[in-house]
């Protein structure tokens, strides 16, 4: 089954779709081999992990798609990417959305901020018009070759005008196509009912830890009304405190042996990245004199 039929199909359930962040293609290798049925590529976690830098729109659309290649690369589970602004006006999103279906993503993000954008929980985004965005979707839709290819619309209006223009944006982007709605930055449960008080199509709850929505578990997401839930922040996090330890150790300690506990070992790394596959690989194929 393609990865974009399957990802409809995991949407349609009535358990609520894990897809857990993953900031390059490793993470995504390891999401998978704990069972998850989806990840999602965090254009936070691609600036921090390809940049070292804040997710404030310095890649750019050619960067974000090397970085979707070699995510669908990695693993044979669909992958949800995120895509920004779309780079540019309706018709660069209808190229973006050309090139990231080339590049094997199960969906399509695509937000109504200005450009250069910002992370969904910094202060200081703007938003363009409603019916600019809604141009851009149906120029998404438009674009896609693949019906199956899942467009995700989300609106950070919440933070700068409020949960009612949040609302209304999230309906006339259902209206022009959008196959699931992401409202983003929604600050209390109330408001996340208030969501799908409107909502007839699936939504997108977004889980940063420290962020401005309320941390759920995700059957209490689920209890809510979401069919789809990221996490896109915990691995780079996770990944920056893990690497801040080591570090400190190795330059306490002289010797990285003492953190070894805290380590894969390296067969258990080599069976991760695949190397037995590619190993079978060469013995088929490579012929030597």
């Amino acid at each position: 089954m393609k990865a974009t039929a399957k990802l409809r199909e995991l949407i349609k359930n009535k358990e609520i779709l894990v897809a857990p962040g993953a900031h390059d293609a490793l993470t995504a290798r390891v999401i998978e081999k704990t069972g998850f049925n989806a990840v999602y590529m965090t254009g936070y976690g691609q600036a921090a992990s390809a940049l070292g830098k804040p997710d404030i729109g310095l890649l750019s659309m050619t960067e974000m798609l090397d970085r979707a290649r070699k995510l669908v690369s990695a693993v044979d589970i669909p992958v949800i990417a995120d895509a920004d602004t779309g780079f540019g006006n309706a018709i660069t999103v209808m190229r973006t959305v050309e090139e990231y279906e080339a590049a094997g993503v199960a969906a399509i993000q695509l937000e109504d901020q200005v450009a250069p954008k910002r992370c969904g929980h910094m202060v200081g985004r703007k938003v363009i018009p409603m019916e600019e965005m809604v141009g851009k979707i149906k120029a998404a839709k438009a674009a896609r070759k693949d019906p199956d290819l899942m467009i995700i619309a989300r609106t950070d209006a919440r933070t700068v005008h409020g949960l009612d223009e949040a609302l209304k944006r999230a309906k006339a982007y259902e209206a022009a196509g959008a196959d699931i709605i992401f409202v983003e930055s929604v600050e209390s449960v109330e408001e996340m009912k208030k969501v799908h008080e409107v909502m007839e199509i699936p939504s997108l709850a977004n889980m940063v830890e420290g962020g401005r929505t309320p941390l759920l578990k995700n059957q209490e997401l689920e209890n809510l009304g979401y069919s789809l839930v990221i996490y896109p922040t915990a691995s780079t996090y996770v990944a920056s405190k893990a690497m801040f330890t080591l570090m400190n150790q190795l330059k306490d300690d002289n010797t990285t042996e003492t953190f070894m506990d805290n380590m894969i070992t390296f067969s258990e790394f080599n069976t991760l990245v695949g190397l037995d596959e590619f190993a079978q690989l060469e013995e088929e194929y490579v012929v030597e004199d």
